[in-house]
Formats: structure tokens, sequence, C-alpha cells
């Protein structure tokens, strides 16, 4: 029998037209992408498919946006439609201290600004990020598909996708956004390595009776950190913040099968009383936390961006930064070669790709790793020594200004979009 001919196939019922760029998932990486390729190349034919898309819930979290990731957002005009509902983060404090001790002495205080008038940092819902991001892929014309990738082949220059129902599409590039346990990745053949660490993540917003000033916490207790981050209501006005609480999973078990007034002198135990009284608004969610990172971030016309490429502890934040930082590099690599005429899922590209972000990736996962395994105990002498750090550290304004800089991303190999330029 012939083989089959590309024109044939594409005159099959069942075969889409063929796109430049698919994106599986519809998070925050994988919607940020789209737009960023769009808002760059409005010819591109650019795809997002998801399952979930439309049943997805109100998450109730939020994530800390640092600078980088946040000028790329104002490039891309997605900042102007959340700013009114964005916390600058003007401060940021680490303590070390017991659950009972009465006195957290501040050890490490990041207070200033990336550049004057732009604060290090700001704090953003979940939900209201994801709404901004879908009106502007909806602006910019971009597909969106309720459906799952469930295989795919390579053909001519294409990779030949065959969707859960039923359709099939070709497309030059394939962008797996489809989370931690991401099955585009698993199909290519894709390991990762990691570990759990025996901790989960309770995440909840809390209302309480005073303004916190745009002031971020984080306290490092025995089980793990307790951060409280800024958040603003409806008004304007700070008197919202959400807790990311890490402790190891049998006592995240137990804290989440208290009843609520339980729950809540534990809660409090650990807040304090800086802020008055507070109070939930919704729900406590748990996560188990672990480090995972792909061994590749690339395959045959595939690449792997935010979680499906890496998950990291959430210590220092900065796991949804480390995936808009993917999406900056990509986008400013497929942008050139598009502009260029070349192909889209060339092996060259990606390699380019996995070379940007492999590096900065492992870097923070190691960091993250080994600040868990640093503060998540009790030692003494530990302690002391960890506490004359953080006091040493918090003396020298030069290295705090280093450390913000790299959290920004804004050094890192193609960041034109991370300083806000374009690409």
């Amino acid at each position: 029998m012939a083989p089959r001919r590309d024109d044939e196939a594409m005159n099959e019922p069942s075969l889409l037209p063929p796109c430049d760029v698919l994106i599986a998932g519809a998070g925050i990486a994988g919607l940020t992408l789209a737009t960023a390729l769009k808002v760059t190349l409005p010819e591109l034919a650019v795809v997002v498919c998801d399952p979930a898309r439309e049943a997805r819930q109100r998450s109730g979290r939020a994530y800390a946006i640092s600078a980088g990731p946040r000028r790329m957002l104002g490039a891309l005009g997605i900042w102007p439609r959340l700013a009114a509902q964005a916390q600058p983060i003007h401060e940021m404090i680490v303590t070390d201290s017991a659950t009972g001790d009465p006195v957290r002495p501040v050890l490490l205080n990041f207070a200033g600004e990336l550049e004057p008038g732009e604060p290090f940092a700001h704090m953003v819902s979940s939900d209201a990020l994801i709404a901004a991001l879908v009106l502007a892929c909806r602006d910019l014309d971009v597909a969106f598909r309720a459906a799952a990738v469930i295989s795919m082949r390579p053909v001519s220059s294409r990779l030949e996708l065959g969707f859960d129902s039923g359709l099939r599409q070709q497309t030059r590039l394939l962008v797996a956004a489809d989370g931690a346990r991401s099955p585009l990745r698993e199909k290519a053949g894709i390991t990762v390595v990691g570990w759990p660490y025996g901790q989960s993540g309770l995440v909840a917003t809390v209302r309480h009776a005073r303004d916190h000033g745009g002031r971020a916490e984080e306290h490092f207790l025995p089980g793990g950190p307790f951060a409280t981050l800024p958040l603003c209501d409806d008004h304007g006005r700070g008197i919202l913040s959400s807790i990311v609480w890490t402790e190891r999973t049998p006592e995240a078990q137990r804290l989440m099968a208290l009843g609520a007034e339980d729950f809540m002198l534990e809660l409090e135990r650990r807040f304090g009383h800086r802020l008055g009284a507070i109070e939930l608004i919704d729900k406590p969610q748990c996560f188990p936390l672990s480090l995972q990172v792909a061994r590749q971030f690339v395959g045959r016309r595939l690449a792997l961006i935010g979680d499906a490429a890496h998950l990291i502890h959430p210590i220092a934040g900065q796991g949804l930064n480390l995936g808009l930082r993917d999406v900056a590099a990509l986008a400013e690599l497929l942008a050139g070669q598009a502009r260029l005429g070349l192909d889209l899922g060339a092996p060259d590209l990606l390699q380019r790709y996995q070379r940007a972000r492999r590096f900065d990736c492992l870097a923070m996962a190691a960091m993250t790793d080994q600040l868990n395994r640093l503060f998540s105990n009790d030692f003494g002498p530990l302690r002391l020594l960890r506490d004359f750090g953080l006091n040493l550290v918090d003396g020298m304004p030069g290295l705090k200004g280093f450390f913000i800089q790299e959290a920004a991303g804004i050094q890192q190999p193609h960041a034109k979009l991370l300083r806000g330029e374009p690409i």
C-alpha cells in the first residue's frame, strides 16, 4: 500500500486545519505563552487545548509575581487588566522561631524596589490572572479547544496529534503546559528526577482587622515555613492575606481534619496578633510537596514549560515565576525563528530553549531544596548557625539587591520580555 500523503490526510473529515503552535494546558504558563506569541506574531496560528478549562473551579490561590514576570505581563498588555487587583509587596521579613515563641525577632528584611517606583513583587489572585489571560487570548484570536491530546506521531515536518474527541490536528510545535503530572511528558518518554518532601502545603485566604501595609512575612518553623502574603480586597484595602503553611504531612492531615474553631486556634498560633483578629474567607486546601525536574525539557517537536518541566518547594515563592521565565525564553526564541521563516519545531531551536532554561531551573530547585532542609527542623546548633547567616545577609545591602535581581530573572538568557522589552 502506498504511504498516505499529507495533502490526502488533510482532506479527511477528522483532520482539522494545521496550526503553528499547539499549547496543551490552559493554566497561567500556557495562556501567557499563547498571549506572547500572538502579541508578537499575530499571523501565527496558535491553539490552546485543555479538557478541563471550562469546568475549572475558582482556586482561591494567589501568587507572588516577581518584577521580571510583571514587566512581561505589562509588555503583553495583561498588567493593566490586573493592576487594580494587585497588591505590591513593599517589604519581606524572615524570622526563625518555634511555634510557641512569644517573640519573633526579624532576622532578614528585604525592603525596597527593583527600580525607583517599582516594587520587587506583587501578589495577584490566580483566578484574576487567568481571567485576564483568557480575555487577552480571545481578543488575539487564540483558538481554544476543550480536548485532551491522547496521541502524537511525526508526519513529515509536523506532529500529528489525536484528541479524545476523535479529531486530529497537525502542528509545527507542541508545548506541554499540562502540569506536574504531564501526560504529554510521559507520552514522549521523558522521565523526571526528584523526591517527595514528606510535607504538605496548606493554602488559605484570611481577613484581618488591621492593614498589612504591603508587608509579607515568612516564619521558619520546625515543620516548615509559614508565610503570610499581602492581598488587597475589592476596594483596594490591605486587609487580606494569603497563607502558605507548610507542615509535615501527618500534621497537615491532622490540621485539615479539625473542626473550624480548632483549626482557627492552630492558625492564630502561627499567624500571631500583629494584624488583629483574623477570619478565614475560604476553605483551606492542602497539597503534597515534592521536588521534580524533567531530565529533558524538549522532545521531538515538543517543549515543556511550567510545572510540566519543574516543580520546586514553595519556600521562596518562585514556582510560578520560574514557569513564566520558561515562557519568556521560548516566546523569544520562537519569534526569532518565525521571522527568519524557519521551522518552529526544529531540533536546534528546542536545544537552545533547553540550554536557556535548564541551568536556571536546576539552580532554583537546588536552592529551595537546601533552604527547606536547613530550616525545616529544630536542631539547636543548626538553628544558631542559620540565624547567624540570616543576620549576616541582612547587613549586606548589595547581596540582598543581588537576590532581588535574581528573583526578577531579568539577567536570564532570552529575557527581553522580563525586562519589559518587545521581542
